[in-house]
């Protein structure tokens, strides 16, 4: 065994045996003065919170039955707050009771307490966040709400967390404190934004709900009380001396029984001590109060009256404590027995001679208490190596100045994954990551210039197969003698399953899982980051909005798979076009952004772009397809266009619509035209929401006249919209509006039902064949959300033919056509309501689908009517269009007919009807009306 371990359980069985020969004493007066069996004395020990594993020593005691031996019947009450100990004890409801460092306070206010023993060497008070992907900053506590200590206390757990945020410059005034509801969920939802805490508690209950949090401990700048102390009153000293004696040996015993045997004591407290933790939790507190008590390095009870001047210190910088308060009397002196020894020793000289013969008798009990001591100092010191070996922490004692491994317990051996021979042929920090081995380094320096008394960090090591492993690391300083190297203890856990799921939460949290793009959150940090190196350099920069075009096409002909095989190669296509430093996105959906920071002109903007739009008009090898796309992008700069990030992006977006609308597979750049242009249209469009209630909607009708006859036969129906500032809108402008708010359903539906009005009312007076065509978008065409139905419900109610309508639809509707417009197309036949194909030979114009379609008339453009002449080939195409759809069994309407000649030359081919400024532009409903009037008095 190495010395320097050895010399802790030396100090160890020392001390049992000092306790083995005070219990040889006892027996050798008890050989002299036969006194009868007493009754077990009843006292109370009053705890500062509920049952756990905090308290295991004392339960220990109890069930192990040390509190009997010492002729004890304890009684272990629960308390609801942390001051319930000091005032019981004060006033005589329990004669012993568990407190943290504030007894001091307590002792300084007059409370008459005295410390018998300390039992958590360093306090597990901490103060807990929640973790933000900036590093950990304490100062994100000002202005915040926090839970610390209870405020109806006068002297709480409260002091050594404050003490350490006025040491970190963070006065009690600049944060707001709340009542502690010792509710984790408060800090999880959001409730307060920093919470007190034990850390062997509440870190096992955030780990369980998967909460990010950050610790930060007083221990970090120096402040390093102790944590749970086990104290009475001076008149339980004064009335039972060796009761407390009694009290606090049996309390010591129950703690080196708890300790040492972490999954009895576990068992022991779910079956007669429990309220609510699981065994999970409690092996939890097991071996996070490991580091605190330090029962392999320190006896369990051990207080330092020099660390008791350092709180004392403390308090007193707070100004709670004036300075060089006095100690006396407020620490239990645990040798006060020696004078009592003394003077039992002078007595027993005095009656030496009765005693002798008794000494006679009892010599053969005195050898075998001897050999029951020695047995119990080897079992002692067993015991203290056992919890070494089996510690759950990798274990190490090093010396402070060579780095030579002076014992290693065997979890540390398993971490590193080196045998105790290879790591005793190495240094400590040898196998450290080098980057990480500096900052460890300094951290010791200030260890051993006693600036610190121990720190914490996580670093990364090597295994021996070259594998890394990230470890917290624990290291505290060893008191030594001054002619001995410094030693220091570190403890050290596997973290590494703990920072890849940090990690994993990081990347899910900011990058894109299709194409590992940065999201829209690392996208707006890093735009945020650049705009305050563009202030402070005076630099320009660009942000690219880039959406490609007819992805949906993609994605709805070949499948989402393919569509997203393409996205990621579009991804690596922009990213080819720009620098490392340069950050390009993914938003969502196929929308890019590109950020360009540290620009002296925009010569390299435009390059840049036009890059981008190159790369993505070749073609994308899609399994044994290919598609063909191209890429709309809107340019805006920075501080040019905007200085904030919201009207950057908003510039951009604006830009890239402009692009798409100028023809796609281009770049455009912002332009304060662009902002007023968006305004307007927003403005346009929320004033159109009430248009319809509002009842500024008019339905204005143009004359289809039968050109043999001359008379009206028909007419189109064509919304208007009167506002009431703006005078009448063009449909050009408001109808791309309402069909991209989805207003134009509303619109439509209100087309209808004034047309169905006013039909119905010119069949029954004018003639009973009247027609009524009316125009549907192909997003009205293309919905399935049954208006037809409604359609019918209504002529049913107006006792309306279906073929009093006609439907006008664009022959793009046929090219895209799917069920939808199959299903559509027979619901209008099963209702008896005709179909025009408008501006019929200005697209993709396909005898197949006038075929396989029920189509009754044929709309020609105004574009052939426009140039009608003898003999010209206008006139050529429409006598073909007119032969073509009386073949087919289908009429045909001519459209923009402006002249006498074009009227005759249709009439001529054969034309059925004819619809233009010729007979009448668009007009009003009651002067059509008033039109229908005169023609039948004609």
């Amino acid at each position: 065994m190495p010395l320097a371990t050895s010399a802790f359980f030396a100090s160890m069985a020392a001390r049992l045996m000092r306790r083995s020969l005070l219990t040889l004493l006892a027996l050798l007066l008890g050989t002299s003065v036969l006194l009868p069996a007493q009754a077990l004395e009843q006292v109370t020990l009053q705890l500062k919170h509920h049952h756990q594993f905090q308290f295991a020593g004392y339960y220990a005691a109890v069930e192990q039955g040390y509190y009997r031996e010492a002729g004890l019947d304890v009684r272990i009450l629960e308390g609801a707050d942390g001051n319930e100990p000091e005032r019981n004890v004060e006033a005589g409801k329990a004669q012993y009771g568990t407190g943290a460092s504030s007894l001091l306070l307590a002792r300084a206010a007059g409370k008459p307490v005295v410390v018998l023993g300390v039992i958590f060497q360093h306090s597990p008070y901490a103060l807990a966040m929640r973790q933000t992907s900036s590093e950990p900053d304490l100062r994100r506590i000002i202005g915040k709400r926090a839970m610390i200590g209870t405020l109806t206390d006068e002297l709480g757990n409260s002091d050594e967390l404050l003490a350490y945020l006025v040491k970190e410059g963070i006065p009690p005034n600049s944060f707001q404190r709340v009542e502690h509801s010792y509710n984790v969920n408060d800090l999880i939802n959001g409730k307060v934004q920093a919470m007190a805490i034990y850390t062997t508690n509440e870190p096992d209950l955030f780990d369980r709900r998967g909460f990010p949090y950050e610790i930060y401990s007083p221990r970090s700048v120096g402040i390093d009380f102790y944590g749970d102390n086990l104290f009475t009153s001076e008149k339980e000293i004064a009335d039972h001396p060796a009761r407390v004696r009694a009290f606090r040996e049996a309390s010591m015993r129950g703690w080196q029984w708890a300790m040492s045997h972490p999954e009895e004591m576990v068992e022991l407290i779910l079956k007669y001590y429990a309220r609510g933790g699981d065994r999970q939790h409690l092996l939890y507190e097991a071996r996070q109060m490991v580091p605190l008590v330090q029962p392999v390095l320190v006896e369990i009870g051990y207080m330092n009256p020099e660390r008791w001047r350092h709180i004392a210190d403390v308090y007193a910088g707070l100004g709670i404590l004036p300075k060089q308060i006095s100690l006396d009397g407020f620490l239990y002196n645990v040798d006060s027995s020696a004078s009592r020894l003394r003077w039992l020793y002078r007595a027993l000289a005095a009656v030496a001679v009765l005693l002798l013969i008794g000494a006679v008798i009892h010599y053969s009990m005195l050898t075998r208490e001897r050999r029951r001591a020695s047995a119990e100092i080897r079992a002692g010191e067993q015991r203290f190596r056992t919890m070494f070996e089996a510690s759950p922490l990798g274990i190490a004692l090093i010396d402070s100045v060579t780095y030579e491994y002076r014992d290693i317990n065997p979890r540390y051996q398993e971490i590193l994954g080196r045998s105790q021979d290879v790591l005793r042929n190495m240094r400590w920090l040898d196998s450290g990551h080098p980057d990480d081995v500096a900052q460890v380094k300094a951290q010791m320096a200030r260890l051993m210039a006693h600036e610190i008394s121990n720190f914490k960090v996580s670093n990364r090591i090597f295994r021996s197969d070259g594998e890394m492993v990230w470890i917290a690391v624990s290291v505290t300083a060893i008191e030594t003698p001054p002619d001995s190297h410094a030693l220091h203890l570190c403890m050290i856990e596997d973290v590494t399953d703990k920072k890849q799921t940090e990690q994993l939460i990081w990347q899910q949290a900011n990058f894109d899982p299709l194409t590992q793009l940065p999201n829209r959150r690392m996208f707006l940090d890093r735009l945020a980051l650049d705009l305050l190196k563009s202030q402070r350099s005076r630099s320009r920069i660009a942000i690219l909005f880039i959406d490609l075009d007819h992805f949906k096409e993609v994605n709805d002909t070949l499948g989402h798979h393919q569509g997203d095989v393409l996205l990621i190669d579009a991804a690596r296509r922009i990213s080819d076009c720009v620098r490392k430093s340069d950050t390009v996105a993914r938003l969502g959906g196929d929308e890019f952004t590109v950020i360009l920071s540290e620009l002296d002109s925009t010569e390299r903007v435009e390059a840049i772009a036009q890059n981008i739009i190159d790369r993505m008009c070749q073609p994308f090898a899609l399994g044994q397809e290919q598609a063909f796309i191209s890429a709309s992008i809107g340019i805006t700069l920075y501080p040019d266009d905007a200085d904030d990030i919201d009207d950057l992006l908003k510039h951009a977006d604006q830009a890239m619509y402009a692009a798409k609308g100028a023809g796609r597979n281009r770049y455009s750049y912002f332009t304060p035209a662009l902002q007023v242009e968006a305004l307007t249209r927003m403005r346009l469009t929320n004033d159109l929401r009430n248009a319809v209630k509002g009842g500024q909607l008019e339905l204005y009708f143009q004359p289809i006249v039968h050109l043999k006859t001359g008379r009206i036969h028909k007419a189109e129906a064509l919304i208007r919209w009167r506002h009431p500032t703006r005078g009448l809108v063009s449909p050009m402008d408001f109808i791309p509006l309402a069909e991209a708010s989805g207003l134009i359903f509303d619109i439509g539906m209100w087309v209808f039902s004034e047309s169905a009005r006013w039909v119905q009312r010119w069949r029954s007076e004018h003639h009973p064949d009247f027609q009524i065509s009316v125009n549907q978008s192909p997003l009205e065409f293309q919905r399935d959300d049954g208006s037809y139905l409604e359609w019918q419900r209504q002529m049913q109610s107006l006792t309306l033919s279906g073929q009093a309508l006609v439907v006008e639809i664009t022959e793009g509707m046929l090219l895209d056509a799917n069920s939808t417009v199959a299903s559509k197309l027979l619901q209008l036949r099963d209702a008896g309501i005709q179909v025009a194909l408008d501006d019929f030979g200005t697209g993709y114009s396909s005898l197949s689908y006038l075929k396989k379609f029920d189509i009754d008339y044929l709309k020609i453009d105004q574009s052939f009517t426009r140039n009608l002449a003898p003999d010209s080939s206008d006139m050529a195409l429409s006598d073909a269009i007119i032969v073509m759809a009386h073949k087919l069994g289908l009429r045909v309407i001519a459209e923009g007919v402006e002249t006498e000649q074009q009227r005759a030359l249709l009439a001529e081919a054969g034309c059925d009807y004819g619809q233009g400024y010729l007979f009448s532009r668009p007009i009003p409903a009651a002067e059509f009306d008033t039109m229908l009037r005169l023609q039948r008095l004609a």
